[in-house]
């Protein structure tokens, strides 16, 4: 399974979840951004390789689909509802990853 992680500026949030979940047996994991001053902007390459989407807040969610309305077709996309309140690898953000993104593991 090929999860891609977004957030905005692919500084915090997504990086935070790239990181944990990098070594989860059975996944493998990108992050990006929706912001063309993100430090990896996400691409056409990065969505059509997913095979689950998952975005921080709501508006990644609506930027993807503007971005690339084709290429998320048969896309699933998981908004996790994490607000930009925390800094790369934040303790508390790493709980809410982690609670937020189980379900939807193999």
């Amino acid at each position: 399974m090929n999860i891609l992680f977004v957030c905005s500026r692919n500084q915090w949030r997504s990086p935070t979840a790239e990181t944990l979940f990098r070594r989860q047996p059975g996944i493998q994991v990108r992050s990006g951004g929706t912001s063309p001053r993100a430090r990896h902007t996400v691409s056409a390459q990065d969505i059509a390789w997913a095979d689950i989407i998952m975005v921080m807040e709501n508006k990644h969610k609506s930027r993807l689909q503007a971005a690339f309305p084709t290429a998320l077709t048969h896309k699933k996309i998981v908004v996790l509802d994490i607000a930009d309140d925390y800094r790369y690898m934040d303790a508390e953000l790493v709980v809410l990853l982690q609670r937020s993104v189980a379900p939807y593991l193999p």
